[in-house]
């Protein structure tokens, strides 16, 4: 993809990847601060959203205005869809063409709750992002944040800038954790029509993960907990 025309629908701001949000734009440059390369710029956007925005299973829904780019970056908690709509916002701020992936996982290690609800271990359209970095297409997941895995014995996803970081594919006793079970395409704008008929076509009703205020309580004990 050396046209640059090409490159300008991946370096638009949309509806959902809001990257003309004042907010967006000055938390993207506040975090590329001194960076002098797309590589480094990348690394940096990507730990800020792994870690500064907090991995919620209970917040899947299908209203637009909780896709949104600034809504994620305001409230700081969402799951692996939105975080990757607002990490493409904020790499689009600082010139980074970017667009979202989506690939159907198998979940070995989700919680007994997460399946007993969804009825199944494939978690479809997981969420991530792809950057255009050294003249390719690079995946980035920024889904689980640091603290979370620590809790959960995940390994992180780490991101250099060049490599794909793509699933957690082993926990850090060794078991396996995430297993690729195909891909879903990658996308300019957020497909979120798309998304909630295919949730609701495998999950039926039970796509939308209880999000009680009690359940979230509990996740968030866990994560502040001291070790």
């Amino acid at each position: 993809m050396n046209n640059p025309e090409e490159l300008d629908r991946y370096l638009s701001p949309t509806w959902f990847i809001d990257s003309d949000n004042p907010g967006v734009r000055a938390y993207a440059v506040q975090i590329t601060e001194g960076c002098t390369t797309d590589e480094e710029r990348a690394v940096k956007l990507f730990y800020a959203v792994r870690d500064g925005v907090r991995y919620d299973p209970y917040s899947i829904t299908a209203e637009p205005l909780d896709y949104r780019a600034s809504v994620t970056l305001e409230r700081r908690v969402a799951y692996c869809i939105p975080k990757a709509v607002l990490l493409t916002a904020l790499a689009r701020v600082v010139g980074i063409p970017a667009r979202l992936g989506f690939a159907d996982v198998r979940n070995h290690l989700a919680s007994e709750k997460l399946l007993a609800q969804l009825g199944t271990d494939l978690f479809i359209f997981h969420g991530f992002t792809e950057l255009w970095l050294g003249g390719s297409w690079v995946k980035a997941t920024p889904a689980f944040n640091i603290e979370l895995c620590r809790r959960f014995g995940a390994r992180p996803l780490e991101f250099d800038g060049r490599h794909d970081s793509l699933f957690h594919e082993y926990s850090v006793d060794g078991q396996r954790h995430m297993e690729y079970a195909g891909a879903r395409g990658s996308f300019a704008d957020l497909p979120l029509e798309e998304i909630v008929t295919a949730f609701e076509k495998e999950y039926g009703d039970s796509y939308y993960v209880p999000r009680s205020e009690r359940d979230r309580d509990e996740l968030f004990d866990v994560l502040d907990t001291p070790a």
